[in-house]
This record gives C-alpha cells, sequence and structure tokens, in this order.
C-alpha cells in the first residue's frame, strides 16, 4: 500500500459524486436546448411528443435527477440507454466510427452513464443520504 493510498480511498467516493454532478449539469443543456431553446442552438425545436422531444425530457429531467443523485442507478442506466439509442439511430448511419458520425458525445455519455449505474451516485446523493437516514 502506498503512501497515497488513504487519500485516494478517502477521496474516491467524493469525486465520483463530482464526475456525477457536472455530467449531469452539462447532459441538462443538451435537454434544455431541445425543449426551450436555451441555450440557443442551430436545430428547430423538436415537435411535441417527437422523439427528439422525448430524448429533451430524459436529458432534461433525468439530468436533473442525476445531479441531485436521486435514483442514481435506475436514472444512470436509462440514460445509458437513451445515449446508445441516440448514437445507432442518429449517428452511427453517417459511419459507424465515433469521430467520422460525430457521435463521440454520445458513446462518452452512454458509457460514463453506464459506470455510474454501476459506481452509484457517490458520498454526495440523496441516495445515500437516504439510505443513512433509513438506518
Amino acid at each position: 500500500m502506498t503512501e497515497q493510498e488513504p487519500f485516494f480511498s478517502r477521496w474516491s467516493p467524493r469525486i465520483l459524486s463530482i464526475l456525477r454532478i457536472v455530467t449531469a449539469f452539462f447532459f441538462m443543456a443538451h435537454g434544455s436546448q431541445k425543449l426551450w431553446d436555451i441555450p440557443p442552438g442551430q436545430l428547430p425545436r423538436p415537435e411535441l411528443l417527437s422523439l427528439s422531444w422525448i430524448a429533451g425530457i430524459f436529458e432534461f429531467f433525468g439530468g436533473f435527477l442525476l445531479l441531485l443523485g436521486f435514483l442514481t442507478r435506475p436514472i444512470a442506466f436509462l440514460l445509458s440507454g437513451e445515449m446508445a439509442v441516440a448514437y445507432f439511430l442518429r449517428h452511427a448511419p453517417n459511419g459507424f466510427l465515433p469521430l467520422v458520425n460525430r457521435g463521440e458525445l454520445a458513446a462518452v455519455y452512454c458509457f460514463l452513464f453506464f459506470y455510474i449505474f454501476f459506481a452509484g451516485g457517490g458520498e454526495w446523493s440523496i441516495d445515500k443520504w437516504w439510505r443513512e437516514r433509513k438506518g
């Protein structure tokens, strides 16, 4: 065991929370852009109940729940699946490689959310608070 090991062990759950919070915050921006054009984007706002509009709902509200660390694992699993679907429906038809089809972000989000599904919400989450409160 190295000298730094206690430091890394102590901070690992906190850094996981920071990763979850920052990722969720950035992800929410994709949803708010689809739903309300905030921040303004280059694409027109999607029609109500279209696939893109539903993606915006998942991205904004799922991202918000993930930001709070509430229902972290099921939400992360759902968002990971959404990003896999986004990659294969929107990006893969333009070429399989993410660099070619501009799907790097969807692929990265997919695997980040998949990691969070397994790792949980970390030290700073409503899920952890709720577990501790219940005993």
